[in-house]
């Protein structure tokens, strides 16, 4: 183990025997192991919170010094060295054990100044190229609103540049099972604002009570590492460079956007691709979903960042729900712009009558918020009673052409779980795989290019020319395009400029 500081030596393979005292739990005696590259990893959080434990954790041994006393235990940047076995070979890591935050001013580290030293340490690797993982370690009975403020610290200074993941700590005796406390948090942790890579429900605690969970634990820490040194597509073998680590932008996600009107089966379409219940759903008849979500979905390797909206329904003037959805709806994508772009649009409606709505819903998102320039797929719920599912569309596809409801590729699916019976559930798992194929064709690299850049949406063209023409041009859109009424078209276009033209005069 060694100290780290900016003016020091720097993490490099050429420099790592003189400075780390190597991990022996993964190695054979007498038999140096070849390391196919370098991985350096930043372990912060909250002053007992376990971030000792978990580098204890992972190199089998006591290296770090744990302590269940009411000062913190590490009072400098700890460097610790090991290497794991993943698919490819030895995969050389460094552990940085860093102070804890949120200690008084009597303590070991008082808060603020641990604050100020994991901040030169994240700007500091993250300038150098250094950094290639953050872990946030968290203890599993804190309260969810109280890990913002450190999440916004350490992604202040690495600015999306570098991973960062969320290793839930002493989860030794929850019920039922450990990862649970994920699917219990995740949707507040979303709205929240924060966002993980990744993440690992864990216990490090010791002893023969805690075994089997211990080494669910090591498997799943293991597991997020090869996950993300894999997944970084511009990593730079450490042999051919003789030992110099680059930096490594975050796994690039797919966008997916779902929309269609309240009750389409929207959220129980997202938990049909999750394979779990993550998304609220509701057989009432008020809405589940007011305000637009993020889930973060993996399947085959890739990650997959799907926002569910609010539900799409008849525009009526004097009823402001309609406007306050399509205003969440239109923020969303305006975010998603600066961000980077959308990959796919996902119209989710329930099979059934074509009605105006479904055109109108379609010729928003399509024509009037994203301007053609994101491809679109069309999911067809509710079709558990259907022999065979996709006979359908073969009945129907004639009539969306001839609404001029045109998509990139369609899947006749059933979300349903409520009926525990072998057709239905035959069903279910077969229109797991349809949606994920639909999806994975339309978004696999070269298919299509998703749509990127402030310039491309319709609005965005019209609204630098002014108020009165901002309105005419998007009422006209609205009335041809989206078959709405002109009053409604008016409200709508009201708010829509209104929104545009605050981020414009924001831009400039």
């Amino acid at each position: 183990m060694s100290t780290w500081s900016p003016a020091g030596p720097q993490p490099s393979s050429s420099s790592l025997s003189l400075q780390f005292v190597a991990g022996s739990s993964h190695t054979e005696t007498g038999k140096p192991p070849h390391c196919i590259d370098t991985f350096n990893i930043v372990i912060c959080g909250e002053t007992g919170s376990g971030k000792s434990s978990l580098i204890n954790l992972i190199t089998g041994t006591n290296k770090a010094v744990t302590s269940i006393d009411a000062a913190g235990c590490t009072t400098g940047t700890n460097i610790v060295n090991d290497s794991l076995m993943i698919q490819n070979g030895l995969l050389n890591i460094n552990l940085f054990d860093t102070a804890g935050l949120g200690e008084c001013a009597q303590g070991t580290v008082p808060d603020k100044e641990a604050r100020k030293i994991l901040r030169k340490l994240l700007r500091t690797l993250t300038e150098q190229g250094n950094i290639h993982l953050i872990m946030y370690c968290v203890r599993g009975q804190k309260a969810i609103r109280t890990l913002r403020r450190d999440y916004e610290l350490i992604h202040s200074q690495v600015k999306k540049k570098v991973p960062i993941v969320l290793v839930v700590t002493c989860l030794e005796s929850y019920k039922p099972e450990m990862k649970e406390w994920w699917m219990v948090n995740e949707r507040t942790i979303s709205n929240l604002g924060m966002t993980f890579t990744g993440h690992a429900c864990i216990t490090a605690m010791t002893g023969s009570t805690h075994m089997e969970r211990r080494a669910q634990s090591y498997t799943a820490i293991c597991k997020l590492i090869e996950r993300h040194y894999l997944s970084n597509e511009t990593r730079v073998h450490t042999e051919l460079l003789r030992g110099t680590v680059h930096n490594v932008p975050r796994t690039k996600r797919n966008t997916i956007v779902v929309f269609g009107e309240t009750g389409a089966g929207k959220s129980s379409l997202i938990n049909l691709m999750a394979g779990k219940n993550v998304a609220g759903t509701s057989c009432g008849i008020e809405a589940c979903t007011t305000h637009w979500k993020e889930y973060s979905l993996e399947f085959g390797g890739e990650f997959f960042k799907v926002f569910d909206t609010v539900g799409l329904d008849e525009p009526q003037l004097g009823i402001p729900q309609y406007f306050d959805a399509i205003e969440n709806t239109y923020t969303l994508i305006q975010n998603l712009e600066k961000e980077g772009g959308i990959d796919l649009l996902l119209f989710c409606m329930p099979a059934g009558r074509l009605k105006v709505m479904h055109q109108r819903n379609y010729q928003l998102l399509r024509y009037f918020l994203c301007d053609k320039k994101v491809p679109i797929v069309l999911a067809i719920t509710n079709l558990e009673r259907e022999q065979n599912m996709e006979s359908w569309w073969t009945r129907n596809q004639k009539i969306f052409r001839e609404k001029k409801i045109r998509v990139d590729g369609h899947a006749c699916i059933t979300a349903i779980t409520t009926i525990e019976t072998y057709p239905t559930l035959q069903r279910n798992s077969e229109s797991h795989d349809t949606i994920w194929d639909l999806v994975k064709n339309i978004t696999a690299n070269g298919q299509k290019r998703a749509w990127k850049g402030r310039n491309d949406l319709f609005v965005s063209s019209i609204v630098r020319n002014g108020n009165l023409r901002v309105r005419k041009d998007i009422v006209s859109r609205l009335t041809k395009r989206c078959h709405m009424s002109p009053e409604v078209a008016k409200e709508l276009a009201g708010r829509i400029s209104g929104i545009k033209k605050g981020v414009v005069d924001g831009a400039t």
